[in-house]
Order: structure tokens, then sequence, then C-alpha cells
């Protein structure tokens, strides 16, 4: 019997845990199969080592384990991927198979665009657009947002689109906010790439309080991304070329 694996990524803040779990059982409900959990990398419960156990006391004699994380970085290809061959060898008869994180697509770019509109002010020829990432010190972190950055310009070609990081990459949020106050645009949009809210997007509206205390600019902040059905058809995809044998990452 088969059994879907959701690893997310954990939060000290119990509403992104909450938003995470709400996010899952969503994804669950567009998938057949009748052995499917969710567990957190770090930071909250369940672990991975404790939802793979349930699955395979539930009956499983195949998993299919996908990373929600929205970009491929250290806890990808190796945090996850360590705890994962450590069940393997718990439990050498059942198979496992690692899926993909959500990646770069032209779905995540529409989101984007979403979060702009939403905002209820128009993106004029002048604006500037930050798109903030978690960051990593992996260089295909910087590659992939990089990616995304360039696909949002060619949406908005009268605009200008800066990435930028919260963490261990450059140029840092706080370097690209110290830009913006400098820069010829009147009205700078930060649209924050991740999942749900938590710590990191605390820190975003704190820093952005600080500068619009010393400038006219207008800031304008968007939404993250949150759960969106195009993020559920991600979520679907992955499983489905892991299903499929499109993608199988096989642990011996």
């Amino acid at each position: 019997m088969e059994a879907i694996l959701y690893i997310c990524h954990g939060s000290r803040l119990k509403e992104a845990s909450a938003q995470a779990i709400e996010f899952i059982n969503v994804c669950m409900e567009a998938q057949p199969n009748k052995i499917q959990e969710y567990c957190f990398l770090e930071l909250e419960a369940p672990t991975i080592e404790d939802a793979y156990d349930q699955c395979v006391q539930q009956g499983a004699t195949r998993i299919i384990a996908i990373p929600v994380l929205l970009l491929t970085a250290v806890h990808a290809k190796h945090d996850i991927p360590a705890i994962l061959n450590k069940m393997k060898k718990r439990y050498p008869n059942v198979d496992l198979n690692y899926g993909r994180p959500i990646g770069v697509s032209d779905k995540m770019v529409d989101i984007l665009v979403e979060r702009l509109e939403e905002t209820n002010v128009r993106v004029m020829e002048n604006s500037l657009v930050l798109l903030v990432g978690r960051g990593s010190s992996d260089p295909d972190v910087k590659r992939d947002l990089g990616h995304l950055a360039d696909l949002l310009r060619n949406r908005l070609p009268n605009s200008q689109v800066k990435e930028c990081y919260l963490t261990a990459a450059s140029p840092s949020f706080t370097e690209a906010l110290e830009m913006a106050e400098v820069s010829q645009s009147n009205q700078v949009f930060i649209i924050p790439y991740l999942l749900f809210t938590g710590l990191l997007m605390k820190s975003i509206q704190n820093s952005i309080n600080s500068v619009e205390n010393k400038r006219k600019k207008k800031f304008i902040l968007c939404r993250y991304l949150g759960y969106h059905p195009k993020i559920g058809q991600a979520i679907s995809e992955r499983i489905h070329e892991v299903g499929e044998g499109a993608y199988v990452s096989n642990y011996a």
C-alpha cells in the first residue's frame, strides 16, 4: 500500500504550524491514498520519524516523501534525506521514494502577480518590486529565486524587480531597503517569498516600519504566499511524477 509523507519545515510560531497543517489537509483531499501523514523537519511535532512510523504501522509498503519547501536547498538536499536514510534502514522492506520541492514555475509567478494585484495599488512604471526569499548558503537558492525574479520581470516590463534575502545570502533585505530608500522609485512593493507566516514575516514588517519612519516613500507589503490552489497543484505534480517514475530518488 502506497503512503504519502508530507514534510514541512516547521516554525516556532504556532500560527505558522497551524497554517501548514491546514494547507496539507487540503493537499491530502486531492489524493486517493488512504495513508497520508504530515510532519515537520524541526521545531514542531510530529517529527519525520514519528510520521514515518505511522505510515508503516498503517500498512504502507511504499512511501512517497514530498518536501513541502519552496526551493531546493540544504534542507531538501541533505537534512531531510539524512533522516529518511535512517528510516529506510529501520524499515528495509518498505520502498521509499523522495520527491522534489515545489520549485520554479509559471504557477508561482502567477501567485506573485496576484499578491501584487490584491494590494489594490497599481504597479507604476517607476515602481520597485522586492522579491524577498528566506535565503541559504546553497547557490541553487540564489539561482532559483533569480529565475523567479526574471519571470516576474517579464510580467512587469516597466518596473524594477530585485531579489533579496532574509538570511545567509546577499543582497540582504536590509541592503535592499537601503537601496530602495535612495532609488528614484516612489513606491516599493515587497513580496515575501514565504509559504506561511512566521518570525521571518514579522522581521520583514519590523524592517519596513523602521525605514518608513525615515522616508516619505510608500512601502507596500504584500501577503506571503499562503495556501493557493496553484501551490496545491504543484504539490500534486510532485507526488504524481514520483509515482509515475518521472522523477524518483530512491533509497537503497
